[in-house]
């Protein structure tokens, strides 16, 4: 049943998705400070990063089905409690248990997605999923910003409890006797220690750390320039869709038969420094078609990379032990989004300069991995 895994993976990327738009709007609206306002809006990435590693312990442990429920249940309950949000320190609370609670949710579905998958089709399953990630990148940000300015903030929340509720319940029937098809002969690497020694794993937690502190600076920087060249924040939103609707048709196509022939660090080298190259254009362009058609050169490099680090992680990692590489995987995906912006802010650096600076370290990475994949092949 991966086809409703892959509609729970969109969902749990929709409920990010859907509040970015909105809350900061929802904080000030309860009288929150702009420094209580820059935490509410950074604390579900906060303990979602605590979540994602107690959902890989727990999914090793209990299996991806438990986990995947209970998070999902416990996802949808967090969600109604921001009905009862009186003030900004209240939100506060509620913003670090949703955080937490659907941390739980994602290593869970990717882990049960690998467990269902053949080895011979990693590549392209990986492909597919971060396709449903995409619409969710692309839907969730519209939904939410349409539904929120004829409602309001809490009604969108609202509908998207209602949505992991009912998936909660679809899992509890579909998923339960649907039998685990493994297939796995690596040694078995458990102790954080193991994990951060495999030269895979640390290549595809690294990919996930630069991918997402790109996306951070992305989101930060973009939408200053654009307003600098005298555009309007329309612009940016269809720039953004630009990259997502690209990464989605690459995802999709017959391109993904790539990501299981070439080796991973071949196509994570490709994608990466294609995202790094695509973010120094940026921070030298002015004209907005040239910056449309370098959104989807991001887009091509986004969705050759996203595989590339999954594929990395499942072919290393043993399947006892995918719950706890899934769950520090996409802790860090959370830590790069809030690094990104905060490294950039915190230096002070201008739009230009924040993505050039980005773009340079993304290039050297894949600069690097390449090199040693290189000198790995020629057995030096």
């Amino acid at each position: 049943m991966r086809a409703f895994v892959y509609i729970i993976v969109f969902f749990s990327f929709f409920d990010l998705f859907t509040q970015l738009p909105i809350m900061s709007l929802f904080a000030e609206s309860l009288g929150a400070t702009p420094f209580l306002t820059g935490l509410v809006v950074g604390m579900y990435s906060f303990s979602n990063t605590i979540g994602n590693v107690l959902s890989g312990f727990w999914t090793d442990r209990k299996g991806p089905f438990r986990i995947l429920v209970m998070g999902l249940f416990a996802t949808g309950a967090a969600l109604f409690m921001y009905q009862a949000a009186a003030d900004a320190w209240s939100l506060l609370l509620i913003r670090f248990v949703h955080g937490l609670l659907a941390g739980l949710i994602t290593p869970a579905a990717f882990t049960y997605l690998a467990n269902h998958t053949s080895n011979e089709k990693k590549g392209k399953g990986a492909a597919i999923s971060g396709a449903f990630v995409g619409m969710a990148a692309i839907i969730g940000p519209a939904f939410s910003g349409i539904m929120a300015s004829r409602t309001s903030e809490a009604a969108v929340l609202g509908v998207t409890a209602a949505a992991m509720l009912v998936l909660a319940v679809m899992a509890l029937i579909l998923l339960k006797k649907q039998p685990a098809h493994i297939h796995s002969t690596q040694k078995e690497t458990g102790s954080p220690h193991d994990f951060f020694r495999n030269t895979g794993v640390l290549k595809a937690f690294i990919g996930a750390f630069l991918l997402m502190f790109s996306q951070g600076v992305l989101a930060y920087m973009l939408p200053l320039k654009v307003t600098r060249l005298g555009f309007d924040a329309q612009t940016s939103g269809l720039l953004l869709s630009t990259f997502g609707v690209v990464a989605i048709f690459v995802f999709l196509s017959p391109l993904n038969r790539l990501f299981d022939r070439l080796k991973p660090e071949v196509t994570f080298s490709f994608g990466i420094v294609t995202m790094g190259s695509s973010l120094v254009l940026i921070s030298q362009a002015e004209a907005s078609a040239f910056l449309y058609l370098i959104m989807g050169l991001y887009g091509v490099g986004f969705a050759f990379l996203f595989p590339s680090i999954n594929s990395l992680l499942v072919s290393t990692v043993s399947s006892e032990s995918r719950g706890k590489a899934y769950g520090y995987f996409y802790a860090f995906f959370s830590l790069g989004v809030v690094t990104g912006s905060t490294v950039t802010g915190g230096l002070s650096l201008t739009p230009p300069q924040g993505l050039l600076f980005t773009g340079v370290l993304l290039c050297s990475a894949g600069l690097f991995v390449i090199i040693r994949h290189m000198k790995k092949a020629s057995g030096q």
